[in-house]
């Protein structure tokens, strides 16, 4: 009887194993045969879950946009669990240089791009491996794994081929199946690419996870992908350029990493790449910015993405099937964890020195400006955990950002000054440095994202050691001080204005701005300045709650004034002072436009102006009354050619002339400079006449002589023109491309001067160069009583280039 009780508890592992069910067994279908909603995979590792409740643990970190969960499941072995915190402690104290963990921390993410659908289908029978026959892993090791970054994406993928799939899946790449529309699945709701996000945190998916990643920083981090269905599998090491802070060892433990890879692939006869196209550069990737916080951050591209269904003939007869694709990742996915396995000591080792203090040179940065724009770089640090202080009186020496030569600044009390000896010093050195150095001028993203040309600061690098005192918030008293003032003045120069504005205007408010500069009672007021007056709005009730609660929200200074009667300048009863009506505001979407940049104009509007916009898709746009909108905002996009029907455009020209405000950006400014009637114009190029023989391979270096890799320009602003209001000079523009238009009759409001086109940071070609020279940036044209509004470059782009959003809102608001 004992022998057999003996027998029984041998089995009875073996037994709850079995009782643990695969994905394939939860799901009622063979993983790979179908796509899985977003909640059958919730519903997934919640029931692993409480299945396994001393191996595995899941958080709800948040919700999207739609309302979904975002889910971290951590797993390891039952004493590991018990003793997490302490895991998690005793690695973060790894980062000081304090005690001696024996434990590894591994981070996958799955699905950052809602229509590279397979990785979040992997990641379900990968944590069932790593429960189950690959549990050794995890002796020494925490795997934490987010399945779903994108989840509103994944769903909108999923739902659109659950919809138009053939059954069963046709595997022709003709087939509808395999053509998703103009609102594919790879972005997030508001139309953001989030593996782009990492670093600016304008997407409320990627705010909520990076209070979780900071809270573990882990040791080795992998963002699984999918690219084109004609590619294989591509692995570390990753190709050039690597950004100069990163470590030997970080470029080694790639290649193990590849290398243990490879051994599989090898062995299963799969085709697979290396060392190329996908470089760690540009720091808001889920590659990079793990990187550049100490860890061995990867992107893994399996062929497929939303083209491929469950199932694709690629180009070469091949066909490619969910389930090849689930097998790769499948297979990377336990590899990168065994190799971690293997690799503790070398990970804690090398990690602890990632963070000892590195002696970069500059050493410090100072920066001075508006308020307002340090606010908001202060509030993006806080959330990076990068630690910053204000500035003592003196005088510092350095190279200057605004003059992009050596020069100096004075520091003071109200300046932010951030070191890069400190814990995150790495990351504020990519962050803030004026130029990253390229090893390779062929790059996958931009190439140049310098937060004070960002954030339009006037900035000094410096090497001298910098006298700094703790920072501490603003004092400031907010609200209505005087409620019985003729009326209250506010100042225009920054994003919180615009937002301060839109609340007002959607309480109904008047609001008059100044198009002059006017003195009062000593107070010096540029253009644009608010003014907002009792006998405007004495049919409001509760006007001065209204105007008191909207400058405690967001912290705006009100002046009281007891007069309309300036010491200098125009009176408030002007024609030169214009009242702010308010406005009804419409966007294109559909075909034309390009989503990532409509969803740029969307996000803006609902989450940081909070200003009402109506969508208007291409496809019923010819019935459209615009009579009954005020502004119409043209996304960039690659369509406007075919949009640009000569009725299409009769119907713009004849509504712009009745007093409508059209705002054209990008592509759209190149399908208008094609119709009669508007006054842009592109840029003649001279061609050469003589033909140059290349070497077949070279063809790509020549291919990026014309092109500019996101770089960053200096220029020229009118700061009369109501388009710049707000604006000192210079302005720093972040070039995409070499799109050229000559300068207009009139209204130039910012454009690149002579000698004005080498870039400050990251890299533009030769060719580019000189077609960009001496062409406009942002300008307004006149047109019958209304106005069109051209924006060569973007201003809101990928919504980070804090600087650029003013022009926006002055076109908006204070182009009349």
């Amino acid at each position: 009887m004992k022998k057999f009780l003996s027998s029984l508890f041998l089995l009875l592992p073996l037994v709850l194993l079995a009782q643990l069910k695969s994905p394939s067994e939860f799901l009622g279908y063979d993983l790979g045969t179908q796509f899985t909603r977003h909640h059958q995979v919730v519903d997934y590792y919640q029931y692993l879950a409480q299945k396994e409740p001393n191996r595995m643990q899941l958080l709800q970190y948040g919700e999207t946009n739609e309302r979904r969960p975002l889910m971290l499941a951590f797993i390891s072995t039952e004493s590991n669990m018990k003793n997490l915190e302490e895991i998690r402690n005793a690695h973060l104290d790894n980062i000081k240089g304090e005690g001696a963990p024996n434990k590894a921390i591994v981070w996958l993410s799955y699905n950052v791009h809602g229509n590279e659908s397979v990785s979040t289908e992997a990641s379900m029978q990968t944590i069932y491996d790593l429960l189950t026959s690959k549990k050794d892993y995890l002796e020494d090791l925490v795997v934490i794994m987010d399945p779903c970054i994108n989840p509103d994406g994944r769903d909108r993928y999923v739902n659109w081929y659950n919809q138009y799939k053939n059954s069963p899946f046709n595997v022709d790449p003709n087939s509808k199946e395999h053509h998703e529309g103009w609102w594919s699945g790879r972005s997030n709701h508001y139309m953001f690419d989030l593996n782009r996000d990492w670093a600016w945190l304008t997407q409320v998916e990627s705010q909520q996870r990076l209070k979780q990643y900071n809270k573990w920083l882990p040791h080795v981090h992998v963002d699984f992908h999918e690219q084109g269905v004609d590619n294989p599998y591509y692995f570390a090491p990753a190709a050039e350029p690597y950004h100069e802070v990163i470590t030997d060892f970080q470029r080694e433990f790639q290649e193990t990493i590849g290398k243990n890879h490879a051994k599989y692939f090898d062995a299963n006869g799969w085709f697979y790449f290396t060392k190329e196209v996908f470089d760690l550069l540009y720091p808001s990737y889920g590659d990079t910015y793990p990187t550049y916080n100490g860890g061995i951050g990867m992107t893994y591209e399996q062929g497929g993405s939303g083209r491929a269904g469950l199932g694709i003939i690629n180009s070469i007869g091949d066909t490619l099937t969910l389930k090849d694709r689930i097998a790769h990742h499948h297979t990377t996915g336990l590899s990168t964890v065994e190799v971690a396995s293997k690799n503790i000591g070398r990970l804690n080792t090398e990690f602890r020195k990632f963070y000892q203090q590195k002696n970069f040179r500059p050493q410090h940065f100072i920066l001075n400006g508006n308020p307002d724009k340090l606010e908001a770089l202060a509030n993006l640090l806080d959330q990076h955990g990068i630690e910053y202080n204000t500035g003592s009186n003196a005088s510092y020496k350095g190279f200057n950002y605004s003059t992009s030569s050596s020069g100096s600044l004075r520091a003071s009390k109200n300046s932010l000054v951030v070191s890069t000896d400190q814990t995150k010093g790495t990351l504020a050195k990519v962050l803030f440095e004026p130029k990253a150095k390229l090893s390779d001028s062929v790059t996958y993203d931009i190439t140049a994202w310098s937060l004070p040309y960002a954030y339009g600061l006037d900035a000094l690098a410096t090497e001298s050691s910098v006298q700094q005192t703790p920072y501490e918030s603003s004092n400031e008293t907010y609200g209505i001080t005087n409620p019985n003032s003729y009326g209250y003045l506010a100042d225009w120069n920054s994003m919180k204005d615009a937002k301060f504005l839109a609340e007002l205007l959607n309480k109904k408010v008047r609001v008059r701005y100044a198009q002059k500069p006017f003195s009062l009672d000593g107070i010096n007021y540029d253009r644009g300045s608010l003014i907002i007056t009792k006998a405007d709005n004495k049919n409001i009730d509760d006007f001065i709650q209204i105007l008191d609660g909207a400058s405690k929200k967001y912290l705006k200074k009100l002046t009281p004034a007891s007069t309309g009667f300036v010491d200098s300048g125009k009176d408030f009863g002007s024609s030169y002072v214009e009242v702010l009506q308010e406005l009804r505001i419409a966007v294109l979407s559909g075909e034309p436009t390009s989503t990532l940049r409509f969803g740029e104009i969307w996000h803006f509007f609902e989450q940081q102006l909070n200003y009402p916009i109506s969508v208007l898709d291409e496809s019923y746009f010819n019935r459209v009354d615009l009579s009954k909108y005020d502004i119409l905002i043209l996304p960039d996009g690659w369509g406007y050619y075919s949009f640009f029907t000569e009725k299409v455009a009769d119907k713009i020209k004849d509504w712009v002339n009745k007093g409508g405000k059209l705002i054209a950006m990008g592509g759209a400014v190149d399908g208008l400079a094609k119709q009669k009637g508007f006054g842009i114009k592109e840029k003649e190029q001279k061609k050469d006449s003589t033909s140059q023989l290349q070497a077949f391979d070279t063809s790509e270096r020549e291919y990026i002589k014309s092109a500019i890799t996101g770089a960053i320009f200096k220029t020229t602003v009118d700061t009369t023109n109501p388009l710049a209001y707000g604006y000192e000079e210079p302005y720093f523009t972040l070039k995409l491309g070499d799109r050229s238009y000559n300068y207009l009759e009139g209204g130039n409001a910012v454009y690149l001067a002579k000698g004005e086109n080498n870039p400050v940071s990251g890299f533009a070609g030769s060719d580019a160069k000189k077609k960009i020279a001496e062409t406009l940036i942002f300008g307004t044209e006149r047109m019958g009583r209304g106005h069109v509004i051209y924006m060569i470059d973007n201003p809101l782009f990928r919504g980070f280039w804090e600087n650029g959003k003013l022009f926006f809102a002055n076109a908006l608001f204070m182009v009349n």
